[in-house]
C-alpha cells in the first residue's frame, strides 16, 4: 500500500522544460511499481527509508539521502524495504532541453542514481510545487522555476569521473568556445573566459594553441570579426552600431581590428560586397564559412564532460 499526495498537471505543455507531476508518498512494506514505462522524465528522491530500483538490467540498493531516475519509454521497477520502508518525493518532467539537461547533469539509464544531502531543501520545493497547482500561467511559471532549482540540486549531487588529461583539456575548449560564442557582444576579455571556464590564462593559451592553432584572443577577435563582416554584407548599420554588436565599445579600434584581419576598412569591405560577383567576395564569404564550420566542427568533436558513478549497481 502506498499513501501518496500527488498532482497531475493536465493540458497542452509545450516549452524548453515543464512539469508534467509531482507528489509525495509514504509507502508500506514491499509496496512496488512496474515493470512499467513512463512517457516522460520522472525523478524520485528518498527523504525516509529505503528500498530496491531497477532499470537498464540492473539493480540498486537505495536508502534516504538517494534518488533516482526514470527515463522515457524505458522499463523500470521500484520496491520499498519490508522493515524500512521508504518516503519521497517525485518530479517528472519533459521540454525540448529536457534530455539536454539531464545528460549535463550526468544522469542516465546507464547511470540512474544520485545522492544529496539537501533533503528538506528537496522537500520544500516539492511541496511549493504541490501548493501552486491550479491552472493558469502565474502557477506554470512558479512550478517551472522550482523545477530549475530542483534539478540544479540534483546536479550539485552528482561527482564527474575521473578524466584524463585529455579530456579535461577538450571540455574547457569546448566551454571556452561556447562563452565567447555567447558574450562576443559584450567587452570581455581573455581573463574572462579563463575564469569561467576555471583556468590560468596560461593554460587556457597553450589549450587554444594546441586545439585551434590560434591563441585564446586571435580567437574572440576572429569571431568578432567575422560576425562584424557577416552585419557588413546583409545590413545597412551604421559602422558604429555594428562596432557595438560585436563587442567593441570604440569605433577606432574595431576599425583598426578589422582592417588587420580583412585588410581593408568596414566600409571598404561593405563597398566590395555589395558590388558583388568579384572573386575577392566570394573569398570573403568563403572564410566566413570556413570559421563558422571548424567551430561547428571543434564543437562536435571535443566530447562532453561526462559524470561518473556515484553508485554501484548489483546485476
Amino acid at each position: 500500500m502506498e499513501k501518496a499526495y500527488k498532482l497531475e498537471f493536465a493540458g497542452e505543455q509545450t516549452g524548453s522544460l515543464y512539469v508534467n507531476c509531482c507528489g509525495l508518498s509514504k509507502t508500506e512494506g514491499l509496496h512496488s511499481f512496474g515493470p512499467a514505462l513512463k512517457p516522460h522524465y520522472l525523478v524520485h528522491y528518498i527523504l525516509s527509508g529505503k528500498g530496491r530500483f531497477a532499470i537498464g538490467g540492473k539493480e540498486y540498493p537505495l536508502e534516504a539521502g538517494c534518488g533516482f531516475l526514470i527515463t522515457p519509454d524505458e522499463l523500470a521497477f521500484y520496491q520499498a524495504d519490508e522493515h524500512d520502508p521508504w518516503t519521497y518525493v517525485w518530479v517528472g518532467f519533459s521540454g525540448t532541453l529536457a534530455e539536454e539537461y539531464i545528460n549535463h547533469i550526468g544522469l542516465s539509464v546507464r547511470q540512474p542514481v544520485f545522492r544529496s544531502d539537501a533533503s528538506e531543501e528537496i522537500y520544500r520545493i516539492v511541496k511549493d510545487m504541490m501548493e501552486h497547482n491550479t491552472f493558469g500561467l502565474s502557477n506554470d511559471l512558479r512550478r517551472n522555476g522550482q523545477l530549475g532549482i530542483f534539478l540544479s540540486i540534483i546536479a550539485e549531487g552528482t561527482r564527474p569521473e575521473e578524466k584524463n588529461e585529455e579530456d579535461r583539456a577538450n571540455t574547457y575548449v569546448r566551454k571556452a568556445v561556447s562563452f565567447i560564442q555567447s558574450n562576443y557582444y559584450n567587452p570581455i576579455k581573455v581573463t574572462d573566459v579563463a575564469d569561467y571556464v576555471c583556468i590560468n590564462r596560461s593554460y587556457l593559451y597553450t589549450l587554444f594553441r594546441n586545439s585551434m592553432g590560434m591563441s585564446p584572443q586571435q580567437f574572440l577577435t576572429t569571431f568578432r570579426i567575422t560576425r562584424a563582416a557577416q552585419l557588413l554584407s546583409v545590413t545597412e548599420l551604421p559602422i558604429e552600431s555594428i562596432a557595438l554588436s560585436c563587442g567593441y565599445h570604440d569605433p577606432l579600434v574595431f576599425t583598426k581590428a578589422f582592417k588587420q584581419m580583412k585588410k581593408m576598412s568596414p566600409t571598404g569591405y561593405r563597398r566590395q560586397m555589395q558590388e558583388g560577383g568579384t572573386r575577392r567576395n566570394k573569398e570573403y564569404l568563403k572564410q566566413v564559412e570556413d570559421f563558422i564550420n571548424q567551430i561547428n566542427s571543434l564543437n562536435d568533436s571535443l566530447s562532453l564532460a561526462s559524470c561518473g558513478k556515484n553508485m554501484v549497481p548489483t546485476e
